[in-house]
């Protein structure tokens, strides 16, 4: 269906290409996503969303494999304070795979379960980063903590 209607969608883009490195400027995902109708964009947004909002209030970008693996979440712990179950895509029914980031955005641990880790994995991770974190805050109970995107300020 694609390629028997590229004349209709994907010509306009390619008028003023006229070297190799134009051609890999495109946007093919921008391109198509113009081509959809209103609904249809609704619909992929409810099944596929670019990005979950944590918390922290931060928007942050799914990162989704060709390969149809699980779609990935890279964000900071302390983004994530505040949220118990796992963020879902394709209308709740697939957990995303959450790449947990140290406050220098270096990846710590990943899970698909965040209630397992907040009741098993982080007193450990906690314990790691708070050594090389000492401004960050690393509470007890990070379920009802405040989730914060950066150092908190200490009254």
């Amino acid at each position: 269906m694609l390629c028997q209607t590229s004349p209709e969608w994907l010509e306009p883009y390619l008028e003023n290409i006229s070297k190799n490195e134009d051609f890999k400027k495109l946007d093919l995902s921008q391109i198509l996503l113009h081509h959809l109708s209103f609904e249809q964009q609704q619909l992929l947004e409810s099944l596929a969303p670019a990005k979950i909002s944590v918390p922290s209030g931060s928007q942050i970008k799914l990162e989704y494999k060709e390969d149809g693996a699980t779609p990935l979440l890279s964000v900071r712990l302390q983004e994530l304070f505040g949220l118990l179950d796992t963020p879902k895509v394709n209308q709740g029914k697939m957990s995303v795979l959450i790449e947990m980031l140290s406050p220098g955005y270096k990846p710590v641990q990943l899970t698909q379960d965040l209630k397992s880790f907040w009741a098993n994995g982080y007193f450990e991770v906690k314990k790691e980063l708070k050594r090389r974190y000492p401004k960050h805050e690393w509470p007890e109970d990070p379920i009802s903590a405040e989730a914060v995107r950066g150092v908190k300020k200490r009254s």
